[in-house]
């Protein structure tokens, strides 16, 4: 018997792919920042004392971090060297969350992305944790969008 795919059905945060200028990228461990806050402007309307009107303003975006562990590739730390040096090469991407079946539920897209913070590994002597290096990413914008096919599954 079949059913429809059910679209509020809830997935794990674990299940993700990072792409950047449509080549998909190092297994990166965490991704944060996705984030977008709206300023607002009060406007007390004269006559009208019932409530104040708020008015919606600039729209800013937080930094992307993505933190992967450490290996011989040094292709992050080269795109971020070259924005020290002065050679910004901007990359638009996406960050892409898949249900548990693995079918994309919702794809977040950034633009015009370069670095501005790399952070490289802690180490300690006496520690067994994997050595992990963060790449923060500053970008013109985001833009959500979910995935609205219609998936059959089996039962």
């Amino acid at each position: 018997m079949q059913q429809p795919f059910r679209f509020w059905e809830v997935t794990g945060t674990f299940r993700y792919w990072v792409e950047i200028d449509g080549i998909l990228t190092a297994g990166f461990t965490q991704v944060s920042g996705l984030q977008a806050d709206t300023e607002v402007e009060e406007y007390a309307e004269g006559g009208v004392n019932e409530y104040v009107h708020i008015l919606p303003k600039r729209t800013k975006y937080g930094n992307i971090t993505l933190t992967k562990g450490v290996t011989s590739s040094g292709e992050l730390w080269n795109w971020y060297r070259d924005v020290v040096v002065g050679k910004v090469r901007r990359k638009s991407g996406s960050i892409i969350l898949q249900n548990y079946r693995g079918y994309e539920l919702c794809r977040w897209n950034f633009f015009e992305a370069y670095p501005v913070k790399w952070i490289g590994p802690d180490l300690n002597a006496s520690g067994n944790e994997i050595a992990v290096e963060k790449l923060e990413l500053a970008h013109h914008g985001l833009k959500a969008l979910h995935n609205q096919l219609e998936f059959v599954t089996r039962m």
